[in-house]
């Protein structure tokens, strides 16, 4: 009999190949356009994700310069009975480096969460070329540490990492800063500290991350001459960062070191909240959007379905006087409601890659801010799977109630007339 019922299934869809035709249609371009959005809405996160996670330790040590909270300081005179109190006191002059920095590091290296640790000075500076002035900030690392954590010889696009360790007063420059001092390797340029003193640097590299906030500002450079620009020993570090071997448990980890090392401890959740932020929303949009085009197909079916039972009552009637039961008529509309939906699945598949793939081909010039040539796209296989389910579980939705009314027809009333 389920034979028999899938044949009927498919004589009635052939009878009507523009009704058929729209229903197919419907599922076909909802499961497009949510193939379409998930892969740019995915690809489009992990490009933020990726460009930004490179450079963004796990886990950012360092002190932070917190206002005081005494507010008004107060002297009492009795002799002279004079009162002072003074208001608006200004910040004292705190180091930023970290303390008991031996301990510290051998402490977090016993660490088994923690899969390495750059220890690193950073300072702000002025940068001088020619008649160009402008403000960036030198990080004094470990470049090999660096290397291992963050993959910084990736990101070298002239010059070579390893010079760093040969010449004493190099410094890798960010492509952005590069560019709007219009220097090359092997320039040499001047910058001047916080505290007013000179120094001429050489540029033996220049690194791009697809980030203008640190291409345009940060170089690189030997922690030992950073330190000693700074006139200080070899054991200040005003930064330590931290990558885990599972990222994941960042933002359980750093209030511990915060505590135990009684220094800040930032994750890289907190640190990059705005863009994770923006990711949430457009997922949100996405499914928002996607979930109102597979509704739409699905009230589409609903209504051809309603409008083919309408149409088919008298089949249906003669279908139940020669012996077919109740679930039979239904199984036989249910069949029709799945094979549109299937056959859009499988339309839609196709449609939403070609025009992912298409999209994906063309030029995208990410500018100052990102590192890329081509427009991001994800080809996700999760989200094929969950469009031709979803798919094809609306429909059968959309079938189910109309198929539940030509189970109910009664013959004898609809042969009357």
């Amino acid at each position: 009999m389920i034979y028999a019922n899938f044949f009927i299934a498919i004589r009635h869809l052939l009878a009507k190949k523009m009704q058929t035709l729209i229903a197919v249609l419907g599922v076909t371009f909802g499961i497009a356009m949510f193939i379409f959005m998930s892969g740019i809405v995915e690809g489009v996160n992990e490009v933020l994700e990726t460009s930004q996670l490179s450079t963004t330790p796990h886990i950012r040590l360092y002190n932070e310069v917190a206002p005081s909270d005494i507010s008004v300081v107060q002297a009492e005179f009795p002799k002279t009975r004079m009162l002072v109190k003074l208001h608006h006191q200004r910040p004292k002059n705190e180091k930023l480096n970290l303390r008991n920095i031996s301990q510290l590091l051998s402490s977090l290296r016993m660490n088994p969460e923690i899969e390495g640790i750059s220890p690193q000075v950073n300072t702000p500076v002025m940068y001088h070329y020619g008649a160009t002035l402008l403000n960036g900030n030198i990080q004094g690392v470990n470049v090999m540490e660096e290397d291992k954590l963050f993959k910084l010889g990736r990101k070298i696009k002239a010059g070579k990492m390893e010079r760093l360790l040969q010449v004493s007063n190099g410094i890798i420059m960010g492509a952005g800063l590069a560019k709007k001092l219009e220097v090359k390797t092997d320039d040499n340029i001047v910058i001047t500290t916080p505290n007013g003193q000179l120094f001429t640097l050489k540029v033996i590299g220049i690194f791009k991350t697809g980030m203008g906030q640190i291409d345009n500002v940060r170089s690189y450079a030997n922690i030992g001459m950073v330190q000693k620009i700074l006139q200080q020993n070899p054991s200040y570090i005003t930064d330590i960062h931290i990558k885990l071997k599972d990222r994941t448990k960042a933002k359980v980890i750093a209030p511990f070191m915060s505590k135990n090392y009684a220094c800040k401890a930032e994750d890289w959740e907190t640190a990059n909240a705005v863009i994770l932020q923006s990711n949430t929303i457009r997922e949100i949009m996405k499914l928002v959007v996607c979930g109102a085009l597979l509704v739409v197909a699905g009230f589409g079916i609903y209504n051809i379905m309603n409008m083919t039972i309408n149409n088919k009552m008298k089949d249906i009637a003669i279908l139940k006087a020669t012996g077919f039961a109740g679930k039979d008529v239904m199984t036989i509309f249910l069949f029709q409601s799945v094979m549109v939906g299937f056959a859009g699945a499988i339309l839609g598949l196709g449609m939403g890659f070609a025009f992912s793939y298409l999209v994906s081909r063309a030029p995208f010039n990410g500018g100052d801010f990102l590192d890329i040539d081509h427009f991001p796209v994800s080809f996700n296989p999760q989200y094929y799977i969950i469009g031709i389910g979803f798919g094809i579980l609306t429909t059968i939705l959309a079938g189910l109630i109309p198929s539940r009314k030509a189970a109910k027809i009664d013959p004898v009333a609809i042969l009357r007339g």
